[in-house]
């Protein structure tokens, strides 16, 4: 049997937010930063690699360690590596770009192949020596996207907090061949929300010619198409055709949006929203204005993988900002450049449905609401979660072994919606659920967000053990969403679905 890809598309014990896929060679690698299970706060592992074969994105393989928090000298000990981003030199050799979480300037670290040990290799500075972010009126760096081209390197970054006057916004900065030299200083291709505005723009405008800001407003003219969408962070980038796609987060964290330009440095455009973690503005299956699932910051990249464009991003799990996962969606690049947002499904990377047969995780679960459907994510929602939580190292307690068996969705409440999309049905099969603590009622069963109840699993005397409950029910033959409504008391947890 071919196996079969899910969201999240690495193990269910595997935190790799950030994700920018890139392929080299025959395969696709996925860099990120590294969060943990049980983590207070972003990004506490080393940096990892994983990769698959550009022809088979269900078999992902763990690179290791490929750069430790303490490889760089400006780390004191108490800094972690935030989002990264890697390309290949024009001396063949892999260049990773990175920031601290306490620092203001880019560090650089090289390789000689994609997924190997990178070694520390300097900052990125002026030509004076002064590092990029640590000249008067610089802006802090912050999530380098970096794109490698006719011996050049062109370097996006920035952070734009909502009503940051000081944050200008995703600012675009040239390298020579050296990597680390800048040969054309920073610009700003897209803006902050506080510039956005149609009389914030031209007050921004006229104080940045006054002020000691460094930084060319590239096209301010495009910068109003921007509003309600400013760049917030997650700067990436990639070139299709002769067309530049500058992917990014936007001041509303959820969705990752892009911009357009004939040039590197100049002249973005907005486009449009490629996905949200909580599927918002999507209303092919549902209302466009309610989220369903509970979103929070997004970060990401678009990659072409053996002739199929996809976007990654990601999702919040154990109800809590900083324990998240990479997840991928196929996108269509239409022959206008504009790309139509993706929905958020469980099979991602699967290349097709996933077939009404066999057992499921339920961690795969890509809709997950309550009565009143939320934003953002919270302790107080149902959520993903594990049982053994992460070593300092990152790894699962106890190891790997078994570990896919740890996850599961819990706070499961009267009122909770969990939807799994899409299968293809053959109509009427037994389905299985397996559900665990005190709770008493029924699941009801559709396959449409607001549809019609196909039928009802009873949980007539909950336990503190897993333990399966079936219904025969009568699906449609054909591709279709699976959504389970919990009616009934207590609070609950699903570990699994199954069809027979």
């Amino acid at each position: 049997m071919k196996n079969r890809a899910f969201n999240p598309y690495l193990p269910s014990w595997e935190y790799v937010p950030d994700g920018e896929p890139h392929v080299f060679g025959d395969r696709v690698y996925v860099y990120g930063s590294h969060d943990l299970a049980g983590g207070c706060v972003f990004c506490l592992g080393d940096y990892v690699c994983w990769s698959a074969p550009v022809t088979d994105l269900t078999d992902w393989r763990y690179e290791g360690i490929i750069y430790k928090k303490d490889d760089d000298p400006a780390n004191d000990g108490r800094m972690v590596l935030y989002a990264p981003d890697v390309c290949q030199g024009a001396d063949g050799r892999y260049y990773l770009y990175y920031v601290y979480d306490k620092v203001g300037f880019v560090s650089v670290a090289v390789c000689d192949t994609p997924a190997g040990r990178y070694k520390f290799h300097g900052y990125v500075h002026y030509k004076d020596g002064t590092r990029l972010g640590e000249r008067k009126g610089d802006m802090p760096q912050f999530d380098p996207a970096v794109l490698c081209e006719n011996g050049r390197t062109y370097l996006y970054t920035g952070f734009c907090g909502n009503g940051m006057k000081e944050r200008i916004g995703a600012m675009a900065t040239v390298l020579g061949e050296d990597m680390l030299t800048i040969q054309q200083e920073p610009s700003v291709i897209v803006p902050g929300d506080c510039y956005t505005a149609d009389g914030a723009l031209r007050e921004a405008t006229a104080q940045a010619e006054k002020s000691a800001c460094p930084y060319k407003l590239a096209s301010p003219e495009n910068y109003q198409g921007f509003y309600g969408h400013a760049f917030f962070e997650a700067s990436s980038i990639r070139k299709i055709g002769e067309t530049y796609y500058f992917v990014y987060s936007s001041q509303v964290m959820h969705e990752l949006c892009y911009a357009t330009s004939k040039s590197p440095t100049d002249g973005f455009v907005y486009r449009g929203v490629i996905v949200s973690n909580c599927d918002l503005h999507i209303s092919t299956y549902k209302p466009a204005d309610i989220p369903a699932a509970y979103g929070a910051n997004n970060h990401g990249g678009i990659e072409k993988i053996n002739g199929n464009f996809y976007v990654f991003y990601h999702r919040h799990t154990n109800g809590t900002w900083f324990s998240r996962q990479g997840c991928a969606e196929k996108i269509t690049v239409r022959e206008d450049g504009s790309i139509l947002q993706a929905e958020l499904t469980s099979c991602g990377l699967n290349g097709g449905n996933l077939p009404a047969k066999g057992d499921y995780p339920a961690y795969i679960a890509c809709n997950i609401f309550t009565q009143t459907p939320s934003l953002y994510v919270s302790q107080e929602f149902p959520k993903i979660t594990q049982y053994n939580c992460d070593e300092p190292d990152g790894t699962p307690l106890g190891g790997t072994q078994n570990a896919e068996d740890s996850s599961y969705i819990t706070g499961i409440t009267p009122g909770t919606t969990i939807g799994f999309k899409y299968f293809d049905f053959k109509g009427e099969a037994v389905l299985s659920i397996t559900t665990r603590a005190y709770i008493h009622g029924d699941f009801e069963v559709r396959t449409q967000w607001d549809g019609p109840v196909l039928g009802k699993i009873h949980i007539g005397d909950g336990s503190n053990f897993w333990e399966r409950h079936s219904a025969k029910i009568s699906f449609p033959e054909a591709a279709g969403a699976l959504y389970l409504k919990f009616t009934g008391t207590g609070t609950g947890q699903l570990k699994s679905i199954g069809f027979e």
